[in-house]
Order: structure tokens, then C-alpha cells, then sequence
């Protein structure tokens, strides 16, 4: 259990490798420190109030979205559990659950995300079928079995093997999302195209979470997983702590969701955007008319002037 933690989050294991100076250790470990702090005291506020809006929305009886729920109750157990690996406990086996809880945390949020990807690609590419087999009894087992399989892989397979295959387990349960995402973000986008039903807000507001879910995968997900696989050929042990970092950012990130969960959050900022769009226009528009009417001034004055020589 002991390779876990040293495989997975802090690459502890590179510093003896590279036989890092002791200042410089300090100088790492203290800027992930602040920076961690950072995180957790912006997004863990921020995080509290997306999910007590979301239950107002289930108590004034509107339909919840179910997977983003879970989401935000995952990365709210990261931010717990990072608050608690920050307190530096000085027990090795507290260090190590600790860190395996927040690892179930992490895995949990990747399983939440491709859920919502995939309710989103359905919900265009084939709404009968999604309209008729999507119950609550079917939506609350999706996401048992998605808490359920981190742990599994924790306490089970992780347990047996070595530093190394630990790494290569990790590399596929993370790498494999990646394509999935890709794929049902084409898949909506061809589907748009014929959909009739689908009101152009809605779409617009489909296409907006599916690239945004796609953005914090490749932007926060994908250097960890290449440091992850490539690791002790990186002789730079910045990048190593970077991609880390990157995957502490992810809660925060996912936030963003929230905006375009609610219809009117995400009508006003779309209006927002089409407003500033117009006045740009408008104001490229006038400066061609100002300039065309110079331009044309201009030559009639000149043949006025042209006309009075002769």
C-alpha cells in the first residue's frame, strides 16, 4: 500500500533518484504548499455554495442534474482530504489512507465527468432511447458503480503489485476517458446538425459543457498522465510537481460546470457575449463607414478643386 502514494500523487521516489539538494527540495515542497492552500481556500467555498444551490434546485422541485451532484461531492472529498495531507500527519499509515481516500476522490471525479459527457452525447444522438431508458433507478446505479470501482482498484489490485504496475494501472484508467471524451463531443456536434427538436439555447448550452469537460481533461489530466507513464525520463523535476498541481486544480475547474447547468446563468452570460460581439461589429462598421465617406469626400473634393483649375 506503501507504493501508492509514492506512485501516484507526490513522485516522492524522484527525489532520491535525482538526488535533489536538500534547498531545493524545500524551496518545491514549500511553493506546492502555498499553492495547494490556495486552491483549497478559493474552491472549497465556492464548491460549498455550487452544491447547496444544486440541492435548492431538487427542493423546489426541478430536475437535478445527478451526475454533476456526485462530481462536486468527489471533489469536495479532495479538497478534505488535501486539507488533511497539508496538516503533515507524522503516522506513515495515516499518510497512506489519506492519500488513498483522495486518490478515490480523484478516480470518482474522472468517472463523474465521463458520465456527463456521455448523458450529453446521448441526450442529442439518441434522444428516444434516452428519453425512455433513463430513470432514476438506472441513473443511481451508474453512479454506485462509479464509487464503487475506485476503491476496488485501491484496496485490491493496488495492493498486490509493485510501484511500477501501479503506474500503468493508473495510466489506463486515465488515459482511456481521453479518446471517449473526443468522441462524444464530434459525435453531438454531427448529431446538431440534424436535430430539430433540440431548442438552439439547449444546444448551445450541450456543446458548451462537452468542450469544457474536453479543456480541463487535456488542460489539468493529460500532463499528469504523461509525467505518470514517462515520469523517470523527465529529468525536470518542475514539470513532475507542475502536472501534479495541475490535477489539484481540477475541483476548482469543474466548477465552471455550474455556469452552464443553470439556464439563466448561462443565458446571461451568452447574451453577454453576443452583446460585446454586436458592439464590436458595430463599431468596426461605423469606423468602415467614417473611413469610406473620407475616402469619398476626399475625391469629390478633389474634383471640385480639379474642376476650378481648369
Amino acid at each position: 500500500m506503501a507504493n501508492i502514494s509514492v506512485a501516484s500523487i507526490d513522485y516522492a521516489d524522484y527525489y532520491d533518484i535525482y538526488v535533489v539538494p536538500w534547498e531545493d527540495y524545500k524551496n518545491i515542497f514549500f511553493i506546492k504548499h502555498v499553492v495547494t492552500c490556495i486552491i483549497i481556500s478559493i474552491g472549497l467555498p465556492l464548491l460549498l455554495m455550487a452544491i447547496y444551490a444544486l440541492y435548492s434546485l431538487v427542493k423546489n422541485g426541478q430536475v437535478a442534474p445527478i451526475y454533476i451532484i456526485n462530481l462536486f461531492i468527489s471533489d469536495l472529498i479532495q479538497f478534505c482530504f488535501l486539507i488533511a495531507l497539508e496538516s503533515k500527519p507524522e503516522e506513515v499509515m495515516i499518510q497512506i489512507i489519506l492519500n488513498c481516500i483522495y486518490i478515490c476522490g480523484l478516480l470518482t471525479s474522472v468517472g463523474f465527468m465521463l458520465c456527463i459527457s456521455l448523458e450529453r452525447y446521448l441526450l442529442i444522438a439518441h434522444p428516444l432511447w434516452y428519453r425512455f431508458r433513463r430513470t432514476i433507478r438506472i441513473s443511481v446505479g451508474v453512479c454506485v458503480v462509479v464509487w464503487i470501482i475506485p476503491p476496488i482498484l485501491i484496496f485490491t489490485v493496488f495492493t498486490w503489485n509493485t510501484g511500477f504496475d501501479v503506474k500503468i494501472i493508473f495510466f489506463i484508467f486515465f488515459i482511456i476517458p481521453f479518446p471517449l471524451f473526443i468522441f462524444f463531443l464530434v459525435g453531438t456536434l454531427r448529431a446538431l446538425s440534424t436535430s430539430v427538436s433540440v431548442p438552439s439555447d439547449e444546444k448551445r448550452r450541450i456543446v458548451a459543457i462537452l468542450v469544457l469537460v474536453l479543456l480541463i481533461y487535456t488542460l489539468l489530466f493529460l500532463p499528469y498522465i504523461i509525467a505518470l507513464i514517462a515520469g523517470k525520463h523527465i529529468h525536470d523535476l518542475t514539470l513532475i510537481d507542475l502536472s501534479t498541481m495541475f490535477v489539484r486544480l481540477s475541483p476548482l475547474a469543474d466548477l465552471l460546470l455550474f455556469v452552464f447547468i443553470k439556464k439563466e446563468t448561462f443565458g446571461k452570460l451568452w447574451t453577454s457575449v453576443c452583446c460585446c460581439r454586436k458592439e464590436n461589429n458595430d463599431t468596426n462598421n461605423t469606423s468602415t463607414i467614417n473611413l469610406d465617406h473620407t475616402e469619398t469626400s476626399g475625391y469629390q473634393l478633389g474634383g471640385r478643386s480639379q474642376k476650378v483649375a481648369d
